[in-house]
């Protein structure tokens, strides 16, 4: 059994935090809520991050729930077992919010089993690359329930609401062929390449201009739900914030020298 459910790694400007339950194909424990909720809101405010990938250690990204806890819980009187299964998916919608919030980019690693709530944390990060082993499933309805992470909210905004009914009412498996066709991922690479390709992606990312990829990834994620008029507002409050930075100077510098620029993330 590993004694700690969720590592941390930062290492030039990318903080890698690694699921780290193999032996349940790091399905959501209660200790990995926490230290999750812990860590997401540690790198938010790490001025050292400037990019965020979600990895699984094992033979899986993360193959959804912890079912045995959930056995454990049936035994439970029902209004405990209700209370405490809407107290446990409040907590783990605190991981979602943080993912999204985060003012730096954020890349899910992906291969393997991806089921239930790893399918919501490849849907809540900004990027997704898989490893071609990589299969989907929503997995919910094989255990008798509807689905958390924000999956309703995100997955009809990624694939349509048809193809969402699909795979929520079915469960079936899908590829990460498929996945890429759906747009649930960007990118599919053989094993034999994928950690060269991951690391070309988070390299590229790592060493951008930090404070005007989040405003953007922000003002991207805004425009789901404002009008053009509100967003317009919130395009030009965004585009002065960046060009107040350290970076704006150094990539128009960068420009006009002919040279490649150097962010620093400021």
């Amino acid at each position: 059994m590993s004694e700690n459910p969720v590592l941390l790694t930062v290492e030039d400007g990318v903080a890698t935090i690694t699921l780290n339950r193999p032996e349940s194909l790091n399905s959501l424990s209660d200790d990995m809520k926490t230290r999750l909720i812990e860590i997401t809101y540690q790198v938010e405010n790490d001025p050292a991050v400037r990019c965020v990938v979600l990895r699984g250690n094992g033979r899986a990204f993360m193959a959804g729930g912890d079912v045995k806890a959930m056995h454990e819980a049936n035994m439970k009187d029902r209004a405990a077992k209700v209370a405490a299964f809407e107290s446990r998916v409040i907590r783990a919608h605190q991981i979602i919010y943080q993912l999204r919030r985060m003012p730096k980019p954020v890349v899910a690693v992906l291969h393997g089993p991806v089921a239930g709530f790893g399918l919501a944390l490849t849907l809540t990060a900004d990027l997704a690359i898989a490893r071609s082993d990589t299969f989907f499933t929503m997995a919910y309805r094989h255990i008798g329930l509807s689905s958390d992470g924000g999956v309703t909210y995100f997955l009809p905004r990624v694939v349509g609401e048809k193809k969402a009914l699909e795979i929520a009412l079915l469960g079936e498996r899908f590829d990460a062929r498929a996945a890429l066709d759906m747009g649930i991922v960007n990118w599919v690479h053989d094993e034999d390449v994928f950690e060269a390709e991951v690391e070309k992606l988070v390299a590229k990312l790592a060493t951008g201009p930090t404070r005007a990829l989040g405003r953007v990834k922000q003002l991207i994620r805004d425009s789901q739900d404002l009008s053009w008029d509100e967003m317009s507002h919130r395009e030009a409050e965004g585009i002065a914030y960046a060009a107040a930075s350290d970076d704006h100077v150094e990539g128009v510098a960068a420009f006009v020298e002919k040279r490649k620029p150097n962010f620093s993330g400021r």
